[in-house]
């Protein structure tokens, strides 16, 4: 232990301790907020995907691919400086507020797609019964579709949650204090890589970790054995 101690400075990570608890904190809290707005937006997207009128789908197709083509450090740079000249409402939004809405609308193309396949893997017969029984289109596709969809896709959606919050350290590009920022902080302050950023890396392999307990217990409940009459 006497070792590591010479190459990791412990005393200095621990006074660092509740900057990063802020951090983590601020990082868990961005990304459940992106990601209620992306699961509600991303089903809409996935709608209009699955629309059969052109002036409908290619649009929402052509949104996908150019967020799915473009990086998201520029999309965040679009958003920051671009919504401002554009919208009035953009002097409105503060930096969090500003990447929030740039993560949602990156986030949002992936998951609508997720949500798509979903969709067309609910058996047909499904539907065409509950359309039978005197339900409506929109009835069906709330108590029917989209609760089978989401059940099928669960895992890519779990994992798509994971790459959300490691998205979220991109955002320290624009002065929003998360857990990079956390890990910015303590380097900027201590000029130590190593403890700062190692620090940073560990706190997101412990989000991690959560990640995999939770994503086990809803695939266990949702995905491992909920309808398998599919």
């Amino acid at each position: 232990m006497e070792w590591l101690q010479h190459y990791f400075n412990f005393r200095i990570v621990g006074n660092y301790a509740e900057v990063f608890l802020a951090g983590i904190g601020q990082t868990m809290w961005i990304s459940a907020v992106c990601l209620v707005l992306s699961l509600i937006f991303g089903t809409l997207v996935a709608l209009g995907r699955l629309s059969k009128n052109p002036l409908i789908w290619r649009p929402v197709a052509g949104y996908i691919q150019f967020i799915r083509s473009t990086p998201l450090l520029i999309q965040i740079y679009l958003v920051y400086y671009g919504l401002p000249a554009v919208l009035p409402i953009g002097n409105l939004l503060d930096e969090k507020q500003t990447g929030i809405l740039a993560l949602t609308i990156h986030t949002s193309p992936y998951f609508a797609e997720i949500i798509r396949a979903g969709i067309t893997s609910v058996n047909p017969g499904q539907i065409e019964g509950a359309l039978s029984v005197g339900m409506t289109p929109r009835q069906t596709l709330v108590n029917v579709t989209l609760p089978q969809a989401v059940a099928n896709v669960m895992p890519p959606m779990l994992g798509q949650t994971a790459v959300l919050i490691k998205d979220t350290s991109l955002l320290s590009i624009i002065a929003v204090f998360e857990l990079m920022g956390a890990g910015l902080k303590m380097f900027s302050e201590t000029v130590i890589a190593t403890e700062s950023y190692v620090t940073t890396a560990v706190c997101y392999l412990m989000i991690y970790a959560i990640m995999l307990v939770v994503s086990g217990m809803l695939q266990n409940k949702l995905g491992g054995k909920a309808w398998r009459a599919n």
